[in-house]
């Protein structure tokens, strides 16, 4: 696939604060990226640095094949949806949508041609004449999003978008970001600290921790494959259980330090006497008083109706989630168990993946 954007060894210095750490990705044309991690990690540098806000310490950047070396971001061709939508309150809809093709110098009748079909697309045709403070947040980033489509840049650039609105209209609105880049066949890289809105809008994954890129690839591969105990942490929710074991003789099985000191096939080698880390997804525990492994004393139980949420009062601490609404309480010995393919082990020291 023909590469839209391609960094290369990218570094950012802000003084002595090391913001970006050479930094390597290539994003095809078409192609829906996510960048996620915990704040602070570099993720936003590393979008305002493509669109040109920030400007880099080393390393290249070519946007469609041109190299952005001192080309300023009005040049650059790429559209940023904000999470403050940044709209002009003193425009309306129709305003703001057709602001930018005014320096275009578009024609009147062109501009509002293209505004109208924008509309069309995102829902907003009833709302050309309203002004931002007549509108929902829902709609207030549909018109962010109009502002960017409208332009017909070469990649557009979302900084968290969904942060201001509610829990049920991210939902919606993620499924309408991802159709509209669907129907569009844009380029998109998509800012966020949600893993959950990394997983389901992305075609490609890049997990971010310190300014380094810790692991990039296919949603589902992260989840399976991860390469360290950080990626393995960050993706999935709940997040994946932790607990510390060692390798037991025969290479074959872990030991882990939970009471009782319980021992899980491993179904594959590993070497004997190794101390490791044991990750295990709550997700993939289960009670099966025929087939323990385990028997652990029950802390909390939480349950939504459709899944329900245990934890047990071990140290660590286990959680296990199933759908449906259980028979444990708080006190109840819980017996589980888990499929030895769903164990991970990490270096105890390297956090890398084993």
């Amino acid at each position: 696939m023909t590469p839209q954007i391609e960094i290369s060894g990218v570094d950012k210095h802000y003084g002595a604060y090391h913001a970006l750490k050479d930094i390597n990705l290539t994003i095809p044309k078409g192609r829906f990226v996510a960048l996620v991690g915990p704040s602070g990690c570099g993720k936003s540098t590393l979008l305002r640095s493509i669109a040109g806000l920030e400007t880099i310490s080393s390393g290249t950047m070519r946007i469609a094949g041109e190299s952005m070396a001192g080309v300023p971001p009005r040049r650059r061709d790429v559209a940023m949806v904000f999470q403050s939508y940044a709209l002009y309150p003193h425009m309306t809809v129709l305003g703001n949508l057709t602001y930018s093709l005014r320096f275009k110098q578009v024609a009147k009748a062109e501009a509002r041609r293209r505004a109208d079909e924008v509309a069309s697309t995102i829902g907003l045709t009833q709302l050309l004449h309203r002004y931002p403070r007549e509108l929902s947040g829902g709609q207030r980033q549909r018109v962010a999003m109009g502002r960017a489509i409208i332009r017909e840049p070469k990649a557009f650039l979302f900084d968290e978008p969904l942060s201001n609105l509610d829990a049920a209209l991210r939902v919606h609105m993620r499924m309408e970001i991802r159709a509209l880049h669907d129907r569009l066949n844009a380029t998109s890289v998509y800012v966020t600290h949600d893993q959950i809105e990394a997983m389901t809008m992305a075609d490609h994954v890049v997990v971010m921790r310190d300014g380094r890129i810790e692991q990039q690839g296919e949603p589902l591969e992260l989840y399976d494959r991860p390469a360290n105990r950080f990626v393995a942490g960050f993706i999935g929710s709940p997040a994946m259980n932790f607990v510390e074991g060692t390798v037991e003789p025969d290479g074959a099985s872990v030991r882990l330090g939970l009471p009782g000191g319980p021992v899980l096939p491993l179904g594959r080698r590993a070497e004997p006497g190794r101390p490791v880390t044991v990750g295990l997804r709550p997700e993939h525990l289960r009670v099966d008083p025929a087939g323990a492994q385990m028997r652990l004393t029950v802390r909390a139980v939480e349950s939504t109706g459709s899944m329900t949420y245990t934890t047990t009062e071990s140290e660590p601490e286990l959680m296990l989630v199933a759908q449906g609404r259980g028979g444990l309480g708080p006190g109840d010995a819980a017996p589980l168990c888990i499929d030895p393919g769903n164990i991970h082990l990490f270096d105890r020291e390297t956090g890398l993946t084993l």
